[in-house]
């Protein structure tokens, strides 16, 4: 288990007869971060998924009425939390204009939330998570969307009050934190291109962008007791290997899942490096993980609902994203980009 040790110095004056002396004491403050892993649970993730991917959203399609719900949504959870918007961001929303998409798709927005850092403020690892969906078919079913990407979000929610407790408590990040909440995706990624093409923070500031989508189910090729503890990881090594090896090292002392990177193939056919938000940061020289459970026989039905999630897997999951979180916010230095840009 390991536990953070903080050292607070202070002076104290001794003093006999007619000498002086000072000496410097040294008081521990100790915490364990697993404390605040723990609470990402299964009970508060589907607590949430149940809100956000049950009908009153209407599938959450991107300009359309359930996904402002889902927007707003969004934004009271980040208020509840006590987790501002970044300066410059009204309302938590930046909005995205009807003139950005192609095709006849309304003006959307992205929700962000942000923790400042302590140290390096200017420093900042962006977690995002898309939360539109594609809303209600032509027979009137409507698309939930649980696991894509409700899972993503609602992990993203869970995380963001772990890092908020942790800064209550006088334990905040170093580095500062920006919760990115993006839209559009299903109709072409256009809420991460929006926000790389306009920033809030500078590209250049961005140490790395962690991207969660899908993480609440069980594909086929890992049906089974022995094989489900898993999570496909996608573009750890591509622009960074300190970011593989942080990675890595995060599984492996604390949550022990297997890291399957059949998707990270150069040759893979899905091509999903080039198929969720992470790519339009990747593009950019912003080193990236993308977090995903596979497709199942749900994905992209009126089937994908919040009673098929393996909710204590799903938990398990956004914690190996908090503790590699942790670690990028608090080291030393920001990772190296030592890899070369795939367009």
């Amino acid at each position: 288990m390991k536990k953070v040790i903080i050292a607070l110095g202070f002076l104290v004056i001794g003093s006999c007869g007619t000498s002086q002396s000072s000496k410097q004491s040294v008081v521990t403050k100790t915490f364990d971060i697993k404390e605040y892993a723990e609470r990402i649970t299964a009970k508060d993730l589907k607590s949430y998924l149940y809100v956000f991917a049950g009908d009153d959203f209407e599938g959450r399609d991107t300009g359309e009425e359930g996904q402002k719900k889902a927007a707003e949504y969004l934004r009271t959870q980040y208020r509840k939390m006590n987790i501002p918007a970044p300066e410059g961001v009204e309302g938590y929303f930046q909005t995205i204009p009807k003139s950005f998409f192609r095709g006849d798709i309304k003006a959307s927005e992205n929700v962000l939330a942000f923790i400042e850092g302590s140290e390096k403020p200017e420093e900042v690892l962006v977690l995002s998570a898309h939360y539109d969906h594609v809303g209600i078919n032509s027979k009137g079913q409507i698309y939930n969307g649980a696991d894509d990407d409700g899972s993503g979000t609602v992990s993203l929610l869970e995380i963001a009050e772990a890092f908020q407790k942790m800064k209550d408590e006088g334990h905040g990040p170093k580095r500062s934190i920006l919760f990115l909440h993006v839209t559009g995706e299903e109709k072409g990624l256009y809420g991460s291109k929006y926000y790389t093409e306009n920033p809030v923070f500078p590209l250049a500031n961005t140490i790395a962008n962690l991207n969660i989508d899908m993480v609440g189910r069980i594909d086929k090729d890992h049906e089974g007791e022995e094989k489900e503890n898993y999570i496909y990881l996608i573009g750890s090594d591509r622009l960074s290997t300190e970011l593989h090896e942080i990675s890595e090292k995060a599984n492996a002392e604390y949550t022990n899942l297997n890291l399957d990177y059949t998707y990270n193939a150069a040759n893979d056919p899905n091509r999903f490096y080039f198929r969720s938000d992470h790519y339009n940061f990747a593009k950019n020289g912003v080193p990236i993980i993308f977090y995903f459970n596979g497709v199942h026989e749900d994905y992209h039905k009126p089937t994908d609902t919040p009673d098929k999630i393996e909710y204590e897997l799903m938990a398990k999951r956004a914690q190996l994203v908090f503790y590699t979180a942790y670690e990028l916010l608090n080291r030393e230095q920001r990772i190296v980009v030592d890899g070369e840009v795939e367009k």
